[in-house]
């Protein structure tokens, strides 16, 4: 592990905690986490940073998901396949990421962004339980989540990446008709496989900061655990709350990158 001084790993470990729970609760965590590792340690190779950030991820998200199981209504099977196709969708937006800039992509995923928060200010019923549980999940709309979810979006995070887990529950939540909290879970299961197949490929490059991804992980869990509980209780309004929150907070970070 690098010289770290005490206060840059004491906000390190602060920052793995919100990032857990922003995750566990609408996606998204990533924002927070990558940049404070990214600032945290300005010296480590960017390789050992993306290594440590899914090495801490990981944990939190499986952490999430394992509180999501025991008391929402969790398609294991259908998530665990849209996870693997996300997983293979990942490592084939890996392979064409060098040969695409990301100044060409950021404005795009803005406006996408943008027209995701007006459907969702625009139309209050979008992902509520009581609307979305009279809408019947047909074999199509499975096999479109494996493959345009799982797929598409797992294309995009290996491309690209930033917001991929608040995507996931948009797009689970449109296809499948799921409600926000239920997409939330879901969508948990689909990033601890692509987080694996990372975490894996990683590992086998030796570009991980274990013995700093061990202790962050630790607070990462916590707020993981912190934020499913949350979004169990308080329901899909709230969820609806946060994930307009994560969206704006996307696009002005995206902004940020492509303007400075």
């Amino acid at each position: 592990m690098p010289d770290i001084s005490l206060t840059t790993l004491v906000v390190l470990c602060l920052a793995a905690a919100a990032a857990g729970w922003i995750d566990a609760v609408v996606g998204g965590g990533g924002l927070l986490l990558l940049p404070a590792l990214l600032l945290g340690l300005p010296h480590v190779p960017a390789a050992h940073i993306l290594g440590t950030n899914k090495a801490v991820a990981i944990v939190g998200t499986s952490g999430a998901a394992v509180t999501y199981l025991r008391k929402a209504p969790v398609k294991v099977g259908t998530a665990v396949r849209i996870g693997l196709a996300a997983l293979v969708g990942s490592m084939t937006g890996a392979f064409f990421a060098a040969g695409i800039s990301s100044d060409v992509l950021r404005p795009v995923i803005m406006v996408v962004l943008l027209g995701v928060a007006a459907f969702v200010l625009l139309r209050p019923s979008f992902g509520r339980a009581a609307d979305d549980a009279k809408v019947p999940v047909t074999r199509a709309r499975t096999v479109t989540a494996i493959v345009l979810v799982g797929g598409g979006i797992g294309f995009y995070d290996g491309l690209f990446g930033p917001g991929t887990g608040t995507f996931l529950v948009l797009a689970l939540t449109a296809v499948l008709h799921l409600d926000l909290v239920t997409a939330s879970a879901n969508a948990k299961i689909v990033n601890v496989c692509t987080n694996a197949g990372a975490l894996a490929m990683f590992a086998y490059q030796g570009t991980v900061l274990w013995q700093l991804a061990a202790l962050m992980a630790l607070f990462n869990l916590a707020g993981a655990m912190a934020g499913a509980r949350m979004a169990l209780r308080k329901g899909s309004e709230f969820v609806r709350g946060v994930l307009l929150v994560v969206v704006f907070s996307l696009v002005a970070k995206l902004a940020f990158d492509q303007w400075t």
